[in-house]
């Protein structure tokens, strides 16, 4: 049977993902740095990995300054390197 031009099927739409909020916001004027824990235990996860600029809201300067941050406090053992249950309590 053929089709007329109007009987086209309707193709589904696929539903884009949600961007996830920000969980740290970080001012322009923060100073980052590798003795600020409060800072550094936002912006890594419980297993020690460092988030992303999307979760982070930072900047590119300051995502590369908090990774920088981060491997220095990690190096001298103020954070943990890996998953510490302990260290976070």
């Amino acid at each position: 049977m053929l089709r007329k031009k109007d009987d086209k099927k309707k193709t589904a739409r696929k539903k884009t993902a949600r961007r996830p909020r920000v969980r740290v916001a970080l001012p322009k004027d923060t100073k980052i740095d590798y003795k600020n824990l409060d800072l550094l235990l936002k912006v890594t996860t419980t297993s020690g990995k460092i988030m992303s600029r999307r979760f982070t809201g930072a900047n590119s300067k300051q995502q590369r300054d908090l990774t920088k941050a981060a491997k220095r406090a990690k190096f001298l053992a103020l954070l943990p390197v890996g998953s510490s249950k302990r260290f976070l309590k």
